[in-house]
């Protein structure tokens, strides 16, 4: 007999107001989330594995230029975008990561195919982009990847000397363009799986790399416990462990998934002045996703449940 099935997506964290949302801009996101979140869920309705529900789902948040991934991603110092991406399988405990890539189109492809056709976990920079050639996966120019707002928050960081979260801009730019993106998924033979993928920060230099490629802090999975994707100040989640805190809590200590990420995100990462959140679904089907910024882009979608998509704090 088939068990419960279940979705959960995020499109980053950070300072998202209601009242500095134009209402296009509202509706444009959550028709993102909604489209990202049902093309997951009819992989898990057709009986296909969370891996193929998560790389779907943000595969195709990859491909909208609201969020910092794939065609979104932010511009770096040397004025290029340098992407990262992973996915772990929590069946088997095997994963796929990739950082520093420029021009893959969808860099959480490239980490699945680390993952299932190499004898490696984390491949760098162009090693990963050799290899996605390889495998022969799609590649865009520069001009796919070029985005007025993003150029024009570069530009700004460039001129000022700072490093930029993306989810940390201006307030009256706040309304575009937040964050990493990743999902979570249940499937029906109860396998779980996550994946993340992000753009990095506006302005990052000397081949900076935040949590999203790195097992354990922004991405985890093992059927013994939950699945996690973060999003956030990736050095706070590098440092707390993040993903892999949230499963080792539950196996450990034996807390509910929505205790355990409850600690990590208001307890752990708080006490870090680490800002974020993070999205994860367990054996059972159960959905947490708690974040300790302003708003945090969340869908999800269970079997017994209707999709739920929310922008703000409750």
């Amino acid at each position: 007999m088939a068990g419960k099935i279940g979705i959960a997506i995020h499109g980053g964290a950070g300072t998202i107001l209601k009242s500095l949302m134009t209402p296009e801009k509202e509706a444009a996101y959550t028709k993102a989330l909604k489209e990202a979140l049902m093309a997951g869920w009819n992989q898990l309705n057709n009986n296909k594995s969370s891996i193929d529900a998560v790389t779907e789902a943000v595969e195709m948040l990859e491909n909208i230029s609201l969020f910092n991934s794939g065609k979104g991603s932010v511009f770096t110092n040397d004025g290029d975008n340098k992407m990262d991406a992973s996915i772990m399988n929590g069946k088997d405990l095997r994963a796929g990561c990739v950082s520093s890539v420029s021009n893959v189109k969808n860099p959480v492809i490239l980490a699945k195919k680390i993952m299932e056709e190499s004898e490696f976990v984390y491949l760098n920079g162009k090693g990963a982009e050799a290899f996605a050639k390889k495998m022969d996966l799609k590649f865009e120019n520069d001009e796919y990847f070029f985005d007025e707002f993003r150029h024009s928050q570069y530009l700004e960081a460039l001129d000022l000397d700072r490093v930029q979260l993306d989810h940390s801009v201006e307030p009256n730019r706040i309304n575009s363009h937040i964050g990493t993106v990743g999902a979570v998924a249940l499937d029906s033979e109860g396998n779980l799986a996550a994946a993340t993928s992000t753009g990095g920060m506006t302005n990052m230099k000397f081949g900076r790399i935040g949590d999203s490629p790195l097992i354990g802090s922004g991405t985890y999975a093992n059927n013994k416990t939950c699945a996690v994707s973060c999003t956030g100040h990736g050095e706070y989640f590098i440092r707390a462990v993040a993903a892999y805190d949230v499963s080792a809590l539950m196996e450990y200590q034996h807390l509910s998934l929505e205790k355990a990420s409850e600690i990590v995100v208001y307890k752990k990462l708080k006490d870090m002045n680490g800002e974020g959140g993070l999205i994860a679904i367990d054996k059972n089907c159960n959905i947490s996703m708690p974040f300790n910024s302003e708003g945090m882009y969340r869908a999800c979608i269970r079997s017994d449940t209707q999709a739920l998509i929310n922008i703000y704090r409750e």
